[in-house]
């Protein structure tokens, strides 16, 4: 009876510790959030895990789907000009258009920054615009802006005496054209970024480096910049990726042309497998985003863990 009485407590009390470690679980609030986050979680995995694994799957087989051909269509593409051209491309596309959206977000922001707080909603609201609008939707107005014929820049250009531009028959002028587009759409969302970093940024800080004598230029370099560190390198990862894999703007403003010159990944892959009737191969070719796109997130978020452990 007395070991009877002895296993029964010793049970009671372990059953008493896994209620009061479950309470204690539930009561954290990390658990909470994940819990909450947990049906975006299985959502983000059943639209983006399970495609991205697909398409992993149709990479490795023949055009017609019906054999498996292991990296055969990657063999292939390596030994064509046109994929080399498209990695080009891509990296010049992404690179550019990234660096000079990343440079007027920042100078824009300042200057919203730097404005009386009465104003600011104006223009944050006006400068939002382009990014709010569908791309789609503004790459039309640019086209129409581009026109060979009837292109408002080339009458702009012809009132000073200078010649029309091919903005879209020319592969340099192309290139140029569909950036523009790219910054014209992606700079507010930098400039927003920045606005809200700069905020941040405590007033005493710059007061001090005016006390000590720091310029405009040293003011930014020193605390501006230090201070915003993290929310520019996670805002450029974040449009890197973005870019890379647009295909509205070009699609709809050069269609990759002339002669396939102004072709990234999206558009390129779109030509082939669907256009091109080679499904296979167009998804090989938007896989070979990922390991570009790792590497530039490995360098960009080990520079920012190395920043968080020297804090």
């Amino acid at each position: 009876m007395v070991d009877v009485a002895l296993q029964s407590s010793q049970a009671a009390v372990r059953t008493a510790r896994k209620q009061s470690s479950l309470r204690n679980l539930l009561n954290r609030k990390s658990t909470i959030a994940f819990l909450m986050a947990l049906p975006l979680i299985l959502l983000i995995a059943t639209l983006v895990i399970y495609p991205a694994f697909y398409a992993i799957h149709l990479a490795t087989l023949n055009k017609s789907m019906a054999r498996f051909v292991g990296l055969g269509n990657f063999e292939f593409l390596f030994k064509r000009e046109t994929f080399w051209l498209v990695v080009k491309q891509s990296c010049i596309f992404a690179i550019t258009a990234v660096v000079f959206k990343a440079l007027i977000g920042f100078i824009v922001a300042h200057f919203v920054h730097n404005i009386p707080a009465k104003g600011q909603r104006k223009w944050r609201g006006m400068l939002l615009v382009p990014w709010v609008i569908p791309p789609a939707m503004s790459t039309l107005a640019w086209l129409w802006l581009f026109d060979p014929s009837y292109s408002a820049f080339n009458y702009t250009l012809g009132l000073f005496g200078a010649g029309p531009i091919p903005w879209t028959g020319d592969a340099n002028w192309a290139r140029f054209s569909v950036i523009l587009v790219n910054i014209w759409v992606g700079a507010p969302f930098f400039m927003i970024m920045y606005l809200a970093a700069l905020k941040s940024v405590p007033d005493q800080l710059y007061e001090a480096a005016a006390i000590d004598g720091a310029n405009w230029w040293q003011r930014i370099w020193y605390v501006t910049l230090p201070m915003m560190r993290n929310i520019i390198a996670i805002t450029t990862l974040f449009s890197l990726i973005v870019t890379f894999a647009n295909f509205d703007i070009v699609r709809i403003l050069t269609a990759g042309g002339p002669l396939d010159h102004t072709h990234i990944f999206a558009t390129w892959a779109f030509r082939v497998g669907i256009e091109g009737s080679d499904i296979p191969l167009g998804a090989s070719v938007s896989l070979f985003m990922v390991p570009i796109l790792a590497v530039a997130a490995i360098f960009i978020l080990r520079d920012i863990s190395k920043r968080g452990n020297e804090a």
